[in-house]
């Protein structure tokens, strides 16, 4: 009996009884007080002699205007709503808890885990909950080590690898050999990149997007690239890692294929747009959403030629999701491809 009043169903069911109970035990006594039955009429030898100012002593007083049924009926309702807003309260408590706690776990897979606390089916739904988180994170834990490990092992054979190459006589397979290491080694480190992109959280801090971005010409500029910036913008409450490998992915892979970039802030009350344009050749419109997709390679002048392993475009719009925001690709005027990173104020 313990067991069945600890669920939620015990605890709403139980409330309701005896709201049910009390409300009706009210009604009665109410009507016991106010609500008798009617006094009898005099015998007919007395109506001749009715003194309307001087009752028979049997008679009951006026019922008040009180005495009828609105009183009780009114405080029966008033007691039934409190209850049913305290029942809807007592069922979305628990599921409120779990979706906050859920969306706690996409921003930070670290973050704490849920109280079980409250009814059996509460306490068994958090239970379950923070066992889902805890796997989740020994399997992501297990994978970054597994694959540093791999990165490990692979690049001693690798590097052993280069070495050799020094004794092939013919050149032109030595520089073909050579791009293949340099390709597969770019690949690791790409990898165990995006990989860290993926473990790491950070705190929402506000931050000076316009200063970032005119550093990030700066360097840029100092290594003997064309890239410009134009517009201001408010300070803005971002993750400042998270920010600056969107926009170093996005510039890079601007300046790959294009060689010059522009970046632009358009500032609002809502939302800040900043945009990375160039003039290269561009992304068919079919294939802007497929150069998400880690490894994704671009057959035609966008290929591996350019250099790159394909995890740039997918790095920068994880990092523009971990900021709320959204990057989406579309076709620069007269030619090129201009990446647009949306990032809400709110």
């Amino acid at each position: 009996m313990r067991a069945r009043l600890d669920t939620l169903f015990g605890r709403l069911f139980g409330v309701s009884l005896v709201a049910i109970i009390l409300a009706h035990m009210l009604g009665f006594l109410w009507f016991h007080h106010y609500g008798g039955p009617p006094p009898p009429p005099p015998p007919p030898g007395m109506r001749e002699n009715f003194d309307p100012n001087h009752p028979p002593p049997h008679r009951r007083p006026p019922r008040p205007w009180f005495g009828g049924p609105l009183v009780p009926l009114t405080l029966q309702i008033i007691s039934l709503v409190i209850v049913a807003w305290y029942g809807a309260k007592l069922l979305s408590r628990p599921i409120q808890r779990l979706s906050d706690a859920a969306e706690r776990l996409s921003e930070d897979l670290n973050s704490p885990p849920l109280d079980e606390t409250g009814p059996r089916e509460a306490r068994l739904a958090a239970n379950t909950f923070n066992l889902m988180q805890q796997r989740i994170r020994e399997q992501v834990q297990q994978r970054g080590r597994m694959l540093g490990a791999v990165s490990h092992d692979l690049r001693t054979p690798l590097s052993r690898l280069k070495l050799r190459l020094e004794q092939v006589d013919n050149m032109k397979l030595q520089g073909q050999m050579r791009q293949d290491l340099d390709d597969m080694i770019g690949m690791l480190d790409a990898t165990l990149s995006y990989l860290h992109e993926q473990r790491t959280s950070e705190a929402m801090q506000w931050m000076d997007v316009q200063a970032l971005v005119e550093s990030l010409c700066e360097n840029a500029q100092d290594q003997g690239s064309r890239v410009q910036a134009s517009g201001h913008c408010a300070p803005l409450l971002v993750q400042p890692m998270a920010l600056r490998s969107c926009l170093n992915n996005l510039l890079d892979n601007a300046l790959r294929y294009a060689g010059d970039a522009l970046i632009t802030l358009e500032d609002s009350r809502r939302q800040l747009l900043i945009r990375v344009i160039d003039h290269g050749p561009g992304i068919a419109a079919e294939k802007r959403e497929a150069v998400f997709e880690p490894f994704y390679r671009l057959e035609g002048s966008r290929n591996r030629n350019s250099g790159g392993v394909g995890l740039g475009m997918t790095i920068a719009r994880e990092a523009a999701q971990r900021l709320g925001g959204e990057l989406t690709l579309e076709e620069t005027p007269g030619g090129g491809l201009t990446a647009v990173v949306r990032l809400p104020r709110a």
